[in-house]
Parts: C-alpha cells; sequence; structure tokens
C-alpha cells in the first residue's frame, strides 16, 4: 500500500529518511512531497536583540527555523565576531528553553527581564497565554514566514498521475493542510473518501478537523515508529480499499 507523506525529506547527509524507512517495515511504499518554505525576515532587528543579552532573562525557541534564523544572521562577519567576541558567553549564562519543557520549567520563576522568543508568523497563542497568565514577561520577534514549496502544486499533480490514490495521506502540520488540502481534494475526486488521512500529532490533528478533514489516526507521539503503527492499525481496522 502506499503513503504519501506531506513533508520535507531528512537531510540527505544524515542518511534515509526515518519515516520511510519505517513504512518500509510494515510493506508501505511511503513518498515524501516537501511542503513548506521559509522566509527569513527581520534579521537586523533579531541581531539587536541578541546585541543586548543584559535586556533578557534568556531565550525561548519553538522551532528549529527560528536556531536556523541565528546562525544565518551570524554568518556575516561582522556580527560573527562580535557573538564570538562577548555575546555568545553572556548568552551562555542564560537559561534557554525549547517547546515541551518551557512552560512547566518556568512555572515558578519570576523576573522583571523578558524572554526573547524568536518565532515564526504562524505561531501558536498558547506559549504566550500560558507565560502571560504565569506573569513572566516574553519578548517575540517574528524572524521567519511560513509558505508553500514552489513545487508543491506540480509535485502533488505528479504524484497522483504516476502512483494514483494512496491508501494514507499524512499531514505533518497546520500548515501542510493549509496548503495542501485543496490540490488533494481536486486529484482524488470522489475516491477522496478511499483515502485514511494521518495526523503526526494533535495539533495537526485539530487543524484537520476544522478543516473538515476525518481523521483516521494520530500517533502518540511525533516518530516514525508511532506513526508507522497509527497507519497500519488504521488501515487494518478500515480495511481499507483504494482504487488501483
Amino acid at each position: 500500500m502506499k503513503v504519501l507523506l506531506l513533508k520535507d525529506p531528512k537531510d540527505k547527509e544524515s542518511g534515509p529518511d526515518p519515516y520511510i524507512q519505517e513504512l518500509g517495515l510494515y510493506r508501505f511504499e511511503a513518498t515524501l512531497i516537501p511542503v513548506l518554505s521559509f522566509e527569513f525576515i527581520s534579521l537586523e532587528s533579531l541581531f539587536e536583540k541578541l546585541s543586548h543579552p543584559e535586556c533578557y532573562e534568556g531565550l525561548i525557541f519553538t522551532s528549529p527555523r527560528a536556531l536556523e534564523a541565528i546562525k544565518i544572521c551570524l554568518k556575516d562577519q561582522s556580527k560573527n565576531e562580535a557573538w564570538s567576541k562577548s555575546l555568545k558567553q553572556k548568552w551562555n549564562t542564560k537559561p534557554v528553553y525549547v517547546v515541551g519543557k518551557a512552560t512547566a520549567s518556568l512555572g515558578e520563576k519570576s523576573s522583571s527581564s523578558a524572554l526573547l522568543f524568536p518565532c515564526g508568523a504562524l505561531k501558536r497563542e498558547v506559549l504566550p497565554t500560558v507565560l502571560r497568565e504565569k506573569g513572566i514577561p516574553l519578548e517575540c520577534l517574528t524572524v521567519y514566514q511560513t509558505t508553500p514549496h514552489a513545487h508543491l502544486q506540480e509535485s502533488l499533480s505528479s504524484y497522483f498521475s504516476q502512483q494514483g490514490i494512496p491508501a494514507s495521506i499524512v499531514f505533518f502540520s497546520p500548515s501542510s493542510v493549509k496548503f495542501c488540502l485543496q490540490h488533494i481534494q481536486k486529484l482524488s475526486g470522489d475516491f477522496i473518501n478511499h483515502i485514511k488521512f494521518a495526523a503526526i500529532g494533535p495539533t495537526t490533528a485539530k487543524a484537520m478537523e476544522a478543516a473538515g478533514i476525518p481523521v483516521s489516526c494520530t500517533a502518540e507521539s511525533p516518530t516514525p515508529q508511532d506513526l508507522a503503527s497509527a497507519i497500519q492499525k488504521a488501515l487494518h481496522l478500515h480495511n481499507c480499499s483504494v482504487p488501483k
């Protein structure tokens, strides 16, 4: 059975994509189609804030793109020199929080200084709301925008014309739902009811439900093993029949 994964492929230097490998163990033929592109913005403003570590309690990240924005920012020679000379050492004395552990570890902290939060234009308001309720100042700076991959429509059309209707389609983010659903509906036609739609996690599942997509399964955790297991169970339980 064929499974379409709406996600970027893993870096080639890191070896085969783990989702394709794991699904292969279940004898699924998985294909990746890149969905998202990222445009980095406000990098001068970002460095200006990084230049004043004394103004912040620490850093908070909810996306690898935010880290990438900092790396791109520091590629400039003069900025990199300033960072290496003193800024890096000063920031190393401050806490850095990541999504998942951030709100829990911040529960008992209080400070007059804000946490610096480099984020995307489509950030959810859950984290800012929780921190605000705990009286923790947060300074957000949008450093990247999410856009559809330049070849998304072409890649989807090519897949459906060459591979046919997949047994399952996996969404890996709310943005993938936003950018792909209309194309999938058009390409699938009346056969869309044969497809078992899967979500990588609860946030994506909610976006799918809001868009009117029936969620056949959601991975217990965002790992190749849990996703493959969930898809296998969904297809087996529903006795999925996909037209060839």
